[in-house]
C-alpha cells in the first residue's frame, strides 16, 4: 500500500505580533493552543515579516517574492492572475486546495481563484455569517472615529457569544470541508483567521478576561515625538492600557480556534501526516514608541510568530533563534511535502536545509521606505518624499531622506539613531540594500529611491 502524500494546515493570523504568545516568554498573553503547538514542534523565534502591511506580506508569503516583485506593496492592490502561488503549485501536485478566511486578494471569491479550488474568503465569509447570525456587526470607522474607538480603548467584547463569532462560523466550514474531503487524497488547506486586527474582535465570554491596568504603558524614547501619528497623540494611558487589553483578548479567541481547528484534524486522525504552519502576515506595536499600528519597522511591528509541526520529520520542542524571512515559508513547505513542482523563482530559502540568513530585508512602499537588519544593526532607509496615504500622518509627512541606524545589542528597544555616529557602516549598509533591490526588482535601470517608489497602487 502506497502512503499517501502529507497533508497541509497552513493558519494564519491578522496582526499576531510574536510577543504576544505565551511560548515567547510572555506571561500575560493566554495562548494554550499555539503554545502547544509551539511544544510539539519547531519554533523560529526570530521570523520577520517582508512588508509591515496586510497585502504586500501575505502575497509575499503566497508566491515566494519580494513583495516589489510579486507585484503588490500596497494594502489595496489585487495579486495578479499570472504570479504562481504556493497553492497552484500544491494543485498541480494533485493537493485539494482550499482557504477560508482572509486573504487580501482584493477581489470576489470565485473557487479555482489562485489555485485554490475552494476560496471562502471574506466576500463570501461575510455573507455567509450574516445570513447565519441574523444581525449586523457594529460599525467599525478606522481613521474617522477618534483612535480611542477604532482601537477598542474601552475594550468592549462583540455583542456575540463565541459561537456567533463570525471566525467561529468560519472555523465549521472548514471543518466540514476537512471532513468532506479527508479521504479524496492529499489536502492543503488555508485556516486565515481575522483576529486579532483591530477593533480586535472577541466575544462576550472573553469579557473579563484581562484588566487593563495590568498592561504597562511603553516607554517613548527621545527620539519619537515627531514620528508618532497624529491620531495617536491623544491616546491617554488608561485608553492605552484598555487598547493592549483589547488586543491580548482578540489573541486569545484567535488562540481557542486555531486550537479547535487542531483538535478537529486530530479528531479525523490526519494529524501524523499533516505538516501544520502557524504564523502571521506582519506584527503589531501596542504603545511601543507612541503607535498602535505596523505600517513601520520597530522589532514589535516586524517580528512574526512561525512554527511549524509534522510528526516524525520535525523536532519536537526546538527553537530556532536565527533570523529568517516570512519569505522563506512557502519554499519549505514545498520541500517538506516532498512536491514536485517548485517555484521557478523564488527569494525564499528552505529553513532547514539553506544556510543561515546574513541579513534580512523588508520594505514598506507605502512610505518609500526599507529596511535591513545586519547581525546586531538595523538600518532604515526612507525617501521622505512621499505624502503616504495610510492614515498615520505625522508632523512633517514629507520631511525628506531620513537614514536611520540603531544598535539593537546596546539599545534593544531602538530609541537613539546613531547613524550620524557611524558613516562608514551607513554607507555600507545602504548599498547592502540597495544590492538587494537590485538583484530582486524586475526594474533594473533605478537607484534606491526610484526601487520604493510604489509601482502598483496610488
Amino acid at each position: 500500500m502506497v502512503k499517501q502524500k502529507p497533508n497541509l494546515l497552513f493558519l494564519i493570523a491578522d496582526d499576531h505580533a510574536a510577543y504576544v504568545m505565551g511560548a515567547d516568554g510572555n506571561r500575560l498573553a493566554h495562548t494554550p493552543n499555539l503554545d502547544r503547538l509551539a511544544s510539539e514542534g519547531t519554533r523560529f523565534a526570530a521570523n520577520y515579516c517582508n512588508s509591515p502591511v496586510c497585502t504586500p506580506s501575505r502575497q509575499s508569503i503566497l508566491t515566494g517574492l519580494y513583495p516589489h516583485a510579486a507585484g503588490v506593496t500596497t494594502l489595496r492592490t489585487p495579486l495578479a492572475d499570472d504570479r504562481t502561488t504556493l497553492a497552484e503549485l500544491l494543485a498541480a501536485d494533485g493537493y485539494q486546495t482550499s482557504v477560508f478566511g482572509k486573504m487580501h486578494f482584493n477581489r470576489p471569491g470565485a473557487d479555482g481563484m489562485h489555485g485554490f479550488g475552494t476560496a471562502m474568503v471574506e466576500d463570501r465569509i461575510n455573507q455567509g455569517w450574516q445570513a447565519a447570525v441574523g444581525r449586523p456587526r457594529p460599525p467599525w470607522r478606522p481613521f474617522q472615529d477618534p483612535a480611542r474607538q477604532w482601537l477598542n480603548a474601552s475594550k468592549s467584547p462583540l455583542p456575540f457569544k463565541d459561537e456567533e463569532m463570525r471566525s467561529t462560523w468560519q472555523l465549521e466550514q472548514a471543518k466540514r470541508w476537512l471532513t468532506e474531503h479527508k479521504d479524496d487524497g492529499p489536502f492543503a488547506m488555508w485556516f486565515s483567521i481575522q483576529e486579532p486586527h483591530s477593533p480586535f474582535d472577541f466575544p462576550t465570554e472573553d469579557g473579563p478576561r484581562f484588566q487593563p491596568e495590568k498592561f504597562k504603558v511603553p516607554q517613548v524614547g527621545p527620539e519619537d515625538a515627531s514620528q508618532i501619528p497624529l491620531i495617536f497623540r491623544d491616546l491617554s494611558d488608561s485608553e492605552k492600557q484598555g487598547i493592549a487589553a483589547a488586543y491580548y483578548s482578540s489573541a486569545t479567541f484567535l488562540d481557542r480556534n486555531m486550537g479547535r481547528i487542531l483538535d478537529h484534524l486530530r479528531q479525523l486522525k490526519l494529524d501524523d501526516n499533516t505538516l501544520v504552519v502557524y504564523m502571521a502576515d506582519h506584527g503589531y506595536c501596542l504603545g511601543q514608541h507612541g503607535r498602535f499600528e505596523k505600517h513601520c519597522f520597530y522589532e514589535p511591528a516586524m517580528r512574526v510568530p512561525l512554527l511549524f509541526r509534522f510528526p516524525g520529520k520535525i523536532a519536537s520542542g526546538k527553537v530556532v533563534r536565527r533570523p529568517t524571512e516570512s519569505v522563506d515559508v512557502g519554499p519549505t513547505i514545498l520541500r517538506l511535502l516532498g512536491a514536485e513542482h517548485r517555484f521557478d523563482r523564488t527569494h525564499g530559502r528552505d529553513l532547514w536545509t539553506s544556510p543561515a540568513r546574513d541579513e534580512i530585508f523588508s520594505e514598506y512602499l507605502e512610505n518609500e521606505e526599507a529596511c535591513l537588519l545586519w547581525r546586531e544593526w538595523k538600518l532604515i532607509y526612507t525617501t521622505g518624499k512621499r505624502k503616504r496615504n495610510d492614515g498615520y500622518l505625522t508632523d512633517n509627512p514629507t520631511p525628506g531622506r531620513t537614514i536611520r541606524l540603531y544598535d539593537r545589542r546596546h539599545d534593544p528597544g531602538e530609541f537613539v539613531n546613531v547613524a550620524a555616529k557611524y558613516p562608514a557602516l551607513v554607507q555600507t549598509l545602504t548599498k547592502r540594500l540597495e544590492d538587494r533591490f537590485r538583484t530582486t526588482h524586475p526594474e533594473q535601470n533605478q537607484d534606491l529611491d526610484g526601487w520604493l517608489r510604489p509601482r502598483d497602487g496610488a
